[in-house]
């Protein structure tokens, strides 16, 4: 793995890790806490889409600035309405 794509793991768990919101990202039959950078580490190893599920107070503010990060390194995330 990249320095690029640990740079990215790194920057979306401290992003999730901002919010009091449940950060879940879906990948096939797997979901993943994005606070987890483990759990980051196991997922992120293809460039495919990804569904992100985010439940609590401040959900909105987080399902944005998730969008933002994974944007920034090119990441495909669906924000799924639940």
């Amino acid at each position: 793995m990249s320095s690029a794509n640990n740079a990215a793991i790194v920057e979306i768990s401290q992003t999730a890790n901002k919010f009091r919101s449940s950060i879940v990202l879906q990948y096939e039959n797997k979901y993943i806490d994005v606070k987890s950078i483990l759990g980051l580490f196991t997922t992120l190893l293809t460039s495919s889409d990804y569904d992100l599920h985010v439940h609590g107070p401040d959900a909105e503010e987080a399902k944005k600035a998730m969008g933002d990060v994974f944007a920034k390194h090119g990441l495909k995330i669906n924000s799924i309405q639940d």
